[in-house]
């Protein structure tokens, strides 16, 4: 198990950390937790950080299975259930749950319900809230766990020097997806890099095609790319292996957001947040609801401070890529 948390700071990391708010022994909630793929590593974290303020809360799970049609009957129960509070896993969930800025007072989405989300690329992108510390929304507060893209893109320079051009390869189907490609094209620019995109191939029934990932990396690498980006996409995580092991047999390294590409799969390195550690600080932001009895548009955004370097050896040796000593110095490294 990897322990060492490290912190931002332009390239490096150094230490951080996140408060805690106390309990509310005997405290009694139900908290609706609407989520995209399941109650992973950041969910089992929020019911864990829940429970530790002293909350005894009742915890309804609804799993969209990566379907966003199921949302329309997540929001119907919400309403019949009426929760002290939904959780939000996700920008295509939280989308769903509360709408966009522009959709505000929609009978379709929840406004009457305090919502946290977590697990979302770009809020403000997505206008899902106007900015971190004023979100806009009177029921809508929420966490914000990736790191700058300027550090991702220093990261890969400290891994490949003679960097030029980046890679994206993206869901257009995910909103979350086409913001976080437009930021990176501008950061980009701005860094002096060289920027190529593609899209996913949309089927007949509105989805993306899996198997059509290592074409697409094969167009990227003949349009020169020296580096893919993951960047956000629920889709490209849950098919990291295709994703990693194609990129891998083309020479393409990749730098994920998502750790498990590194520990699980074949990306070469990742700057992240931790998803258990992603969901506590969520659990903090429902404790200001449930315990202080906050309204949920006055609590500011809580971003995350705590952030992992990881490394895949195996993959370095592959690519004939190996992480200089200062990388070595403050990444974790797993084969």
């Amino acid at each position: 198990m990897m322990r060492r948390l490290l912190l931002l700071a332009v390239v490096c990391l150094f230490l951080g950390g996140v408060g805690s708010l106390g309990s509310a022994e005997g405290v009694s909630k139900t908290v609706y937790l609407a989520l995209w793929r399941g109650c992973e590593a950041a969910c089992e974290g929020f019911k864990r950080g829940i429970l530790d303020h002293g909350i005894n809360a009742e915890f309804i799970e609804r799993d969209a299975e990566s379907d966003q049609k199921k949302l329309i009957s997540f929001v119907a129960e919400a309403r019949e259930i009426k929760p002290d509070l939904i959780l939000a896993w996700g920008t295509t969930v939280t989308l769903g749950i509360v709408g966009t800025l522009d959709q505000a007072g929609d009978p379709t989405f929840i406004d009457d319900i305090p919502v946290v989300y977590m697990i979302v690329a770009d809020a403000v992108g997505s206008r899902i809230i106007e900015s971190f510390d004023h979100t806009g929304r009177a029921n809508v507060t929420g966490t914000h766990n990736r790191v700058p893209e300027e550090t991702n893109i220093a990261a890969m320079r400290a891994m490949l020097p003679e960097l030029d051009v980046l890679a994206m390869l993206y869901n257009p189907a995910e909103q979350n997806s086409v913001v976080k490609v437009e930021e990176v094209r501008a950061v980009a620019r701005t860094l002096g890099l060289r920027f190529v995109s593609l899209e996913i191939d949309i089927g007949p029934n509105g989805q993306p095609v899996s198997e059509t990932i290592p074409a697409k990396l094969a167009e990227l690498s003949a349009a020169g790319a020296d580096f893919l980006y993951v960047g956000s996409s629920s889709f490209l995580e849950r098919h990291g292996k295709l994703l990693t092991e194609a990129a891998v047999e083309i020479k393409l390294p990749v730098l994920s957001p998502y750790e498990r590409l590194v520990t699980e799969e074949a990306a070469l390195l990742s700057v992240s947040a931790r998803y258990e550690e992603i969901g506590r600080l969520a659990a903090q932001q429902a404790a200001k609801i449930l315990i202080e009895g906050r309204s949920a548009g006055e609590v500011p955004v809580l971003p995350m401070e705590k952030f992992a370097f990881v490394v895949n050896m195996k993959t370095a040796r592959a690519l004939d890529l190996f992480p200089p000593l200062e990388i070595l110095q403050i990444a974790e490294t797993v084969e």
